[in-house]
């Protein structure tokens, strides 16, 4: 069911009959859903989960398995990096667009105990930490930076500390797998049902329209029928793989290679909770990216636009670097870097274009104004040498002058590099969860969870892996506990 076009809502005055009755029904077995259905079962709930598709998991499956936790976990004191509630919020409050108080006051006050709570379904993050920059952890370490919070101006706003939590998985997919099947094997304990192949297809109202009081199924043999729920959870996934949506919202997602998305993340969970009136936030963005490092060293050196001009500091993390090159002219940036500098990635996502004897040479090679090259890599070369960076505050530790010739360029244009991304937008949510009108009033007996749910995730610039399993699984739980009190 992809499209743009809202499912219709079906008054409860039309509904013959119910298959099933239940206090909670949640709509999508991914990390939100799970978590939404398996606290409010721990909290007296009956609740029933519709999944799609033949197993749990949905997109939360194939992330590496990243959760951004602080405040001082286990972990983070373990390796003796200190850490505070507050000043995981300052920074969550400078990288977001639009900041939302309570939700990332609530967030970074409860990190600590939602650590506890992941760890108590049966596994540990290892007492470990990685220091390199890269992507994520090579092997099973527990902890890294996994965001902006060492890049400025950042690192003025909030006290720096690592909080991207890996599970212990080697390799960097599938590592959330482990705790889906945690949640799984709770949520068989807790007898609540999981129904594969099944999803829920349209909202069924109050008569006067007003409420949500259950939902339309449809499974893979055909059969269908209709569910009556005291709340409905909708933890559905994202738009990724729906074109329509994409071209409609964020179509600087079609331009990239490979999205990031399992086959059901066709924005119908959106649409239904647009169906009766939800608001639907940061619908533009996306997290799209193609990362140069590692090798860390080429962060050394200085990426430019079609101008010649740089644009972002180069050690930002890669989405932010990546969101500000979709801002450029034709989206086209060249990282550019000298014979001290240069390493061949293994993987390399951003291709090696050419390598030049002199400057003049690489900028007719790259199409850019020879003058404007050369006096944007003077200032830079000038700058570095002295360790700083008065444009864009890059770390002294990535900073050192590219002026050993011959030098060498890296085509981190979208089109050319190989970008992969998913979508951000969801639903208005309260901070447990309630979907919001525009107007703000909350839809009675709607909940939305995971990348269904706008939270703290709003952008690639302010995004930190870990971000939305973190935020899925922690206000998944809200939802679960808010949606079983509201039932009693």
């Amino acid at each position: 069911m992809s499209g743009t076009a809202l499912p219709e809502t079906l008054p409860i005055d039309d509904v013959a009959e119910f298959t099933d009755t239940v206090d909670v029904l949640v709509l999508g077995a991914g990390m939100g859903g799970c978590c939404a259905a398996l606290e409010a079962a721990r909290a007296g709930a009956s609740v029933l989960v519709l999944e799609r598709s033949a197993a749990a998991g949905g997109t939360s499956c194939m992330a590496g398995g990243h959760f951004y936790l602080g405040g001082g976990t286990a972990v983070q004191r373990a390796t003796g990096h200190d850490d505070s509630a507050d000043e995981m919020a300052k920074y969550l409050t400078a990288v977001s667009r639009d900041p939302e108080p309570d939700k990332i006051a609530a967030y970074c006050a409860d990190s600590v105990e939602h650590f506890d709570w992941l760890e108590a379904l049966g596994f540990e993050f290892e007492r470990s930490y990685y220091p390199e920059k890269a992507v994520i952890q090579p092997q099973t370490q527990g902890l890294m930076y996994t965001g902006n919070e060492k890049v400025w101006p950042f690192r003025d706003a909030a006290v720096p500390a690592p909080r991207g939590h890996k599970v212990p998985v080697p390799g960097d997919t599938g590592g959330a797998g482990l705790v889906i099947g945690l949640l799984t094997e709770r949520l068989a304990e807790a007898n609540v049902e999981i129904r594969y192949e099944t999803g829920g297809r349209q909202l069924i109202t109050s008569a006067d329209g007003t409420s949500v009081v259950g939902a339309f199924w449809k499974d893979a043999n055909g059969r269908s029928g209709h569910i009556r729920a005291g709340s409905v959870v909708i933890a559905a996934g994202g738009f990724v793989m729906n074109p329509e949506m994409v071209a409609q919202y964020t179509p600087q997602l079609a331009e990239k290679p490979f999205t990031l998305g399992s086959t059901y993340d066709d924005g119908l969970g959106l649409r239904m909770g647009a169906s009766v009136g939800a608001e639907l936030k940061h619908m533009d963005q996306a997290f799209i990216t193609a990362p140069v490092y590692p090798p860390s060293i080429l962060l050394t050196g200085l990426v430019v636009n079609k101008n010649g001009e740089r644009f972002v500091a180069e050690d930002s993390y890669h989405s932010r670097t990546s969101g500000f090159i979709m801002d450029q002219p034709g989206a086209a940036a060249y990282l550019i870097v000298d014979e001290a500098h240069m390493e061949r990635p293994e993987f390399p996502l951003c291709p090696f274009i050419d390598g030049w004897e002199t400057v003049d040479e690489m900028a007719d090679g790259l199409g850019l104004d020879r003058a404007a090259l050369h006096a944007t890599m003077e200032r830079y070369n000038t700058h570095a040498a002295r360790g700083e960076d008065p444009d864009f505050g890059k770390s002294a530790e990535f900073l050192a002058a590219q002026d050993t010739g011959p030098w060498a360029a890296f085509d981190m244009t979208l089109g050319k590099a190989l970008y992969a991304g998913f979508t951000v937008g969801g639903m208005a949510t309260t901070v447990d969860g309630q979907v919001c009108r525009p107007d703000g009033a909350v839809i009675d007996g709607l909940y939305a969870a995971g990348a269904c749910a706008a939270n703290i995730a709003q952008d690639g610039k302010g995004y930190a892996s870990g971000t939305q399993l973190g935020e899925g699984s922690y206000f998944g739980r809200r939802v679960g506990r808010h949606a079983a009190v509201r039932v009693e």
